[in-house]
């Protein structure tokens, strides 16, 4: 049986959705490991594994259930970090991602996190991945601000591609952005040395202080605001998907490999998103190859670790910020619609989408936690309330 060549639309999702994951949060990593007094070649070597961790557990779990399970580090965990480690050495920060990825690997043995997942309505879901998705949908027009003729061409190539090719209209913005930097000189190639790195081995160092300070706080923040949205999204994008599996996989890779600097591994939302639109495939069934394609890209950016901070600093951001846009404006709008589409639920949809728009964060929880809460409330209160 011949097999079709995977289409290149399909390819570039995969590509962006990597692109955009290093975009969003290396610099926070890198401050995360510069608070522990992590060298230079130890933050690149943090980097390296992270990309071999993610893009191994990417094709394992992709490969295996054929659907688009996207892996990532957790944003918010790195976030936490990096302001929590000031005055710990970098044994203690290891010390720390064992023991909350100790912590994760036990919920999903458990099958703890699973039965909490069943608790949330699939409209609460959708609602929420369309708050999480939001700020991505809005900075594409704001970057038109500062970057006017390059957003603009961007914009217009997707336009036109849209009406005349839609499953093209991300490379052509691809392609017309990348035309408009290196007309204007914002994209400076000479400065992107293809460099590896080699990884150093920690040894951990175990503290109360720094694992009931910092680890249980990093466990439930990437528990609520990584893997609680990624399971979320791939629901609200018609993929049921075992949860505990999954969770199992991802958080046994981040516990063998914390010694090199690979603090998590999370089931992915934002850049799975990417990965699961009908930009990826039309057919649902065959948008597994768009995450398969992103596992081979953070090989990729593992094997060439020394080069991702150069890199995305010869790329403006406001290029990222357009693409990553204009990549998921299709998945906002699904996710909208889900979310709002049964009357009974509609009130509690808007509330989760409103507040996990909103960016609050509370007691180190961020907001895609919050609006579920919030809407899951709601929900509760209306379904007692409300007659049939």
């Amino acid at each position: 049986m011949r097999t079709s060549p995977i289409p290149i639309p399909t390819v570039l999702a995969g590509f962006v959705a990597v692109l955009v994951g290093y975009a969003s949060s290396a610099a926070i990593i890198w401050q995360a490991a510069d608070a522990t007094g992590a060298s230079a070649s130890q933050f690149t070597g943090w980097l390296t594994m992270l990309g071999f961790s993610m893009g191994i557990s990417t094709l394992a779990l992709t490969l295996w259930y054929r659907a688009p399970i996207l892996t990532a580090w957790s944003t918010p965990g790195a976030a936490l970090l990096a302001t929590s480690l000031h005055g710990c050495t970098i044994n203690e920060a290891v010390g720390v991602f064992i023991f909350a990825s100790a912590l994760i690997l036990l919920c999903g043995i458990t099958g703890l996190f699973a039965r909490l997942m069943r608790l949330i309505p699939q409209t609460l879901s959708a609602a929420m991945l369309a708050g999480i998705l939001l700020r991505f949908g809005l900075d594409t027009f704001s970057s038109l601000q500062g970057h006017f003729l390059l957003c603009a061409t961007m914009i217009v190539g997707w336009l036109l591609a849209k009406a005349l090719a839609p499953r093209y209209a991300v490379v052509i913005a691809l392609v017309a952005g990348l035309a408009a930097c290196m007309l204007s000189g914002e994209f400076k190639t000479a400065s992107v040395p293809l460099t590896g790195a080699i990884p150093e081995f920690t040894a951990p160092r175990f503290t109360l202080t720094s694992l009931l300070g910092i680890g249980l706080p990093f466990f439930l923040v990437t528990m609520a605001s990584q893997n609680a949205p990624g399971v979320a999204t791939l629901r609200a994008s018609g993929y049921e998907v075992p949860v505990s599996a999954p969770i199992v996989v991802t958080a046994a890779i981040a516990l063998l490999l914390a010694p090199f600097g690979v603090f998590s591994v999370c089931i992915a939302a934002i850049t799975a998103a990417i990965c699961q639109g009908t930009e990826a495939h039309p057919d649902p069934a065959r948008r597994w190859l768009a995450a398969a394609a992103a596992g081979f890209f953070y090989l990729l950016a593992g094997l060439f670790g020394g080069s991702i901070s150069a890199l995305l600093t010869a790329l403006p951001l406001a290029f990222i910020q357009t693409l990553a846009g204009l990549a998921l404006l299709s998945t906002i709008a699904g996710s909208l619609h889900q979310a709002l589409s049964h009357e009974r639920e509609r009130d509690a949809a808007i509330i989760t989408f409103l507040v996990t728009a909103s960016g609050v964060s509370f007691v180190g929880m961020g907001s895609a936690f919050w609006g579920l809460v919030a809407g899951g409330v709601c929900y509760g209160v209306f379904s007692l309330t409300r007659k049939a």
